[in-house]
């Protein structure tokens, strides 16, 4: 008989801290919060663990970053998911074989060379390659001259790669429940209570919970979550789709990403591909994935690896993606409700934030004191003018 992944609770009527949203990143703020001692905390999940984008997002990671707060948090991701699998003793099947960033324009290559000389400047292995180089790496590309984007160089990235996503979720849930965090399924919040500046507590479909400290953690629908606290962020909704293909012999042994092309694909330990585009050009919260996003998807990876003109998709879906204006997230305490602290706006790139994420928040919440890795992050940096604009990095988000 299997053995479920964490227990089944009534709900209490009173909690130390209240977390909304039981992905990844809400499960990894629970575990870490249970590993310092905070043991009365409840991950309410209008679902199940990982509904949302971590169960729908293609588990890229990499830390090769623009700015240097940007570098410096998801370098501190990656070196997290580098020891996980023995922390959490759960095989995540994490997989660092290498990540390309395609340039196909000369100021797309002087973009990348500036993140190259940025990552290597603070401690991340990042560099330049030629086309020759590239196709050395990936012999199936296509370097010629003759197509519509010519191949000029790539960033490459030794330490990015892939992991299996659902298993990150099993497995922080499973560590947040044996350090004694209730997870709850199946619980929608309804309403959060404020009174006079102040959280009190969450009203869900199976009651009120009281708290004095909850936070939003919920990808695309944090505006809607925020509203429900009298809060309003400057988060905007996008789908993004992706599809996976049949299984075939293994022949991609890199994670390969076009800025320009808005396209990027990676290959599974199964065989299977792992393709996606661009975010949705208008804010919607559809989760279908359209006949639009395979004609486009198709068009160009056909330019990159004409190899792959008859393979057949298994099956396509779509994920939500809250955007903030410089394209950074959202980690911060919202002083105008004392208690109540946001977690969001990760746009296409949350699910390799998981682990640093989790352990910063964490922090936060049980030392009433914002990390210095998650200062730049805090909600009012958009009205003092200190954006930490990441677009550059961000390569199918715009």
């Amino acid at each position: 008989m299997a053995k479920q992944m964490w227990r089944t609770y009534d709900l209490k009527k009173t909690y130390d801290i209240v977390i909304i949203g039981g992905g990844a990143h809400g499960l990894a703020t629970a575990y870490y919060l249970s590993k310092m001692g905070v043991k009365n905390v409840a991950v309410l999940e209008a679902r199940y663990p990982g509904y949302g984008g971590s169960g729908r997002n293609t588990a890229i990671l990499r830390s090769n970053y623009r700015t240097e707060e940007g570098i410096k948090f998801y370098d501190q991701s990656l070196g997290l998911y580098e020891n996980l699998s023995g922390e959490l003793d759960y095989n995540l099947m994490f997989s660092q074989q290498g990540h390309f960033t395609l340039g196909h324009t000369e100021s797309g290559i002087s973009g990348l060379v500036t993140r190259a000389e940025n990552n290597k400047a603070l401690g991340v292995n990042s560099y330049m390659l030629t086309p020759p180089e590239i196709k050395k790496k990936l012999p199936e590309i296509d370097i010629s001259s003759h197509v519509r984007y010519p191949i000029l160089g790539a960033l490459y990235h030794p330490p990015g790669g892939i992991i299996r996503h659902d298993a990150v979720v099993w497995a922080y849930g499973r560590g947040a429940d044996k350090g004694g965090v209730e997870i709850h399924n199946l619980t929608e919040v309804q309403d959060i209570l404020v009174e006079k500046g102040k959280i009190q507590g969450v009203k869900t479909n199976r009651g009120t919970i009281h708290a004095k400290k909850v936070i939003s953690v919920v990808a695309g629908w944090s505006s809607e979550v925020c509203r429900l606290a009298g809060v309003k962020l400057p988060f905007v909704t996008h789908p993004l789709q992706a599809l996976v293909t049949e299984s075939y012999k293994p022949w991609l042994h890199h994670v390969v990403v076009s800025g320009t092309l808005h396209i990027y694909l990676s290959q599974t330990d199964r065989g299977e591909l792992v393709c996606g585009d661009g975010i949705d050009q208008y804010p919607h919260y559809g989760m279908r994935s359209t006949l639009g996003f395979m004609e486009a998807f198709s068009s160009h990876v056909l330019e990159l690896f004409p190899i792959l003109h008859n393979i057949k998709v298994q099956r396509q879906w779509a994920g939500l993606c809250d955007m903030t204006p410089d394209y950074s997230p959202i980690i911060s305490p919202i002083d105008e409700v004392e208690g109540f602290y946001v977690n969001g706006g990760w746009g296409t790139y949350g699910f390799k934030a998981s682990p640093a994420s989790g352990f910063n928040t964490a922090k936060m919440l049980a030392e009433d004191k914002v990390p210095e890795m998650i200062k730049p992050f805090s909600y009012n940096r958009f009205r003092e003018n200190r954006l930490v604009g990441e677009k550059a990095a961000a390569s199918v988000s715009s």
